[in-house]
This record gives C-alpha cells, structure tokens and sequence, in this order.
C-alpha cells in the first residue's frame, strides 16, 4: 500500500495576500494557482525543494470558515517546518518581520523557535538536532 498526505488545508482570508506570504516570506514554491469558479481558486503551496506535501490555500467561504482563520488549531502549534538550516531560516523570519511567539530553544530532538504566520497560525521552525 502506498499512502501519502497530498493537501492540509489553511484558510485565508485573500489568495493573492496568502500567496505573497508564504511565497515572498517564507519562500515557498507556488505549485499551483487554478481558477475554479469567479470566487475559488485552486492555490497550492510548499516549501522550496520539497516534493511532497502542499499547503492548500483556501479562501475561507462562509461565516464559520472566517472564524477559523488563524486558529485552525485552537491555538496549538498546527505546522512544522523542518529545516536544514535553523540560523538561515530563522534570520529570514527576523528579516521579513514575522511574528516570533517564542525564541530558539535546544530540544533533544532539534533547534525549535515558534513563529505566527499573518493570520496568527503558530508554526514550529526546527532545525536539526546537534550533537
């Protein structure tokens, strides 16, 4: 049996606004940008190199939806983005201004510091363990 995660779905409130973040800031890889209807479209994000998982951007549609927005994870961590470089990446996150919600920190298992994507969604940024 071959199985895989393909999408996780992260409301926004404006595709292109989205868009631009995880693109121009966090230097994703825009996969894909479908239109489906006038008011859908079909946005796919993932980090650069990385030939697995997307993001789905999704334009929140109703009032429920909206609500979500930032707290898709009733405020727990809800991503983790895994990197080869913590002090690279991490120094991009300082540069373009986001959010840092805790600072680096030495765990067993990596470098770990918490950041708020622009809907306030916490992301853990970790880097590999040393030693």
């Amino acid at each position: 049996m071959d199985q895989r995660l393909g999408y996780i779905t992260l409301l926004v409130d404006d595709y292109d606004r989205a868009i631009d973040f995880y693109v121009k800031k966090l230097h994703f890889t825009l996969v894909e940008d479908s239109v489906i209807t006038e008011t859908k479209r079909w946005v796919l994000v993932r980090p650069a190199n990385e030939n697995s998982c997307c993001l789905l951007l999704a334009k929140a549609a109703n009032d429920l939806q909206k609500s979500m927005i930032g707290n898709q994870a009733g405020g727990r961590v809800f991503l983790f983005l895994l990197t080869d470089d913590f002090d690279r990446d991490y120094k991009n996150l300082i540069d373009k201004g986001i959010e840092i919600e805790r600072e680096p920190k030495t765990e067993p298992y990596g470098t770990v510091a918490v950041f708020r994507d622009i809907y306030g969604n916490l992301w853990d940024l970790i880097g590999p363990a040393v030693g």
